[in-house]
C-alpha cells in the first residue's frame, strides 16, 4: 500500500514540476518577463537615489556620457528578455530549447557582469541575483525539457 503511495505521490509531484509540453513554454516565458521586471525595477530604484537624478541632470550615468550609443545599450538590454518571452511560446521544440539555453547563459553573463558593478547597495544586490537565478533556471528549464 505504501508503494502504490508513493508512486502516485512521486507522479503527481513530477507532473507538477515538469508539467507538458505547454507548461514548459509558458514557465520559461514567464521567467523571460519577470527577468525583464526585475531588470526595469533595479532601473527604478537606482534612478531614486538622488545622486543619479544629479548625474541625469548633468549628461552623466555613474560615470559615463549619456550618448545614444548608451541608450541604444540600454535599449537591448530591455529588449532581450522580452524578445524571448513571445518565441519561447512559438519555436520548435528543439530550436526553442537550443535558444533558451543559449540566450539564458547570455543572461546569467549579463547579470552577474551587473551584479559585480553594482555591490555597493543592497536592492541591487537582491535584484541581479534574482535575476542571475531567473537565467539558471531558464537555462535549467530549458536543459530539461527533452527530458520531460
Amino acid at each position: 500500500m505504501c508503494d502504490i503511495l508513493y508512486a502516485l505521490e512521486s507522479q503527481m509531484f513530477e507532473t507538477l514540476l515538469w508539467g507538458g509540453e505547454e507548461d514548459w513554454k509558458i514557465r520559461i516565458s514567464v521567467l523571460w518577463l519577470f527577468s525583464e521586471i526585475a531588470f526595469l525595477g533595479t532601473m527604478v530604484l537606482s534612478i531614486l537615489r538622488p545622486d543619479v537624478i544629479e548625474q541625469i541632470m548633468a549628461g552623466e550615468i555613474e560615470g559615463m556620457k549619456i550618448v545614444p550609443e548608451l541608450l541604444l545599450v540600454y535599449a537591448v538590454l530591455v529588449l532581450f528578455p522580452l524578445v524571448m518571452a513571445f518565441p519561447t511560446l512559438i519555436l520548435k521544440d528543439s530550436i526553442n530549447r537550443w535558444a533558451n539555453i543559449i540566450m539564458g547563459t547570455v543572461g546569467v553573463i549579463l547579470s552577474l557582469v551587473g551584479l559585480s558593478q553594482n555591490l555597493a547597495y543592497a536592492y541591487s544586490v537582491l535584484m541581479w541575483v534574482s535575476k542571475i537565478v531567473v537565467a539558471m533556471l531558464i537555462v535549467w528549464y530549458a536543459y530539461k525539457w527533452s527530458k520531460a
